[in-house]
């Protein structure tokens, strides 16, 4: 892994790419390959893949998804961090709520965009993050500011970023085995999520779980 955050003159940005749906990359990969100063040098399919590939890939500026098989976006981008901590991570999701940006830049991303993005605010949004920047999409970034100046606050940000998962999936209609066998858990562990996500929310059931994603604006009614 490099050593800071900037490339030496005449340098490209290093990009890795990580989201579960190849057409998505090779879309990326494409748009980036017409610009001289960034380079994709690995991609991945989810965030243990992204480990692996890291560090051999020498990134400057990870570009990445959260809603992926495994150990989700959120896992994925504290333990990038822990281990590569001058590495940049650009989330690219395609929630537009505030709750996952806020979540992503806690976990340690240094950017978020919707995939509603126009292409040259992504390459912008690269570049910025690979000069040490901080980047969020503006009207995000106002929503955020405005609730964090707001006495209201969202009842599911008590949840931890693993139950914060399990909530959405759960939200969405997926079953508790469904759940284990996409983020990789025991069904045992996703039921004691689930337990203590019904307890937090004060839920009793997965229609309440919905009902409380919907009112965050997590999901779509």
């Amino acid at each position: 892994m490099k050593n800071g955050n900037t490339n030496p003159v005449g340098g490209k940005t290093r990009v890795m790419l990580v989201d579960d749906h190849a057409v998505v990359r090779m879309g990326f990969r494409l748009l980036l390959s017409g610009t001289p100063d960034l380079e994709v040098v690995a991609e991945a399919e989810n965030g243990e893949d992204a480990l692996r590939r890291c560090a051999e890939a020498q990134a400057d500026v990870v570009v990445m998804d959260l809603s992926m098989p495994g150990m989700g976006g959120l896992e994925a981008i504290s333990r990038l961090i822990a281990r590569h901590p001058a590495l940049r991570i650009l989330i690219l999701s395609a929630h537009e709520d505030t709750s996952h940006p806020r979540r992503a830049l806690k976990a340690g991303a240094v950017g978020y965009l919707t995939k509603r993005s126009a292409a040259d605010e992504l390459i912008q949004a690269i570049r910025q993050v690979a000069a040490g920047k901080m980047y969020v999409e503006a009207s995000l970034a106002q929503q955020m500011a405005v609730q964090q100046y707001s006495a209201d606050q969202n009842p599911v940000d008590v949840l931890s970023a693993r139950e914060f998962e399990v909530f959405i999936a759960l939200a969405k209609g997926r079953s508790v085995n469904d759940i284990a066998e996409v983020l990789h858990l025991s069904p045992r562990t996703v039921g004691t999520h689930l337990y203590n996500i019904k307890q937090k929310l004060g839920a009793s059931n997965q229609a309440e779980i919905a009902i409380a994603a919907l009112r965050a604006g997590l999901i779509d009614p």
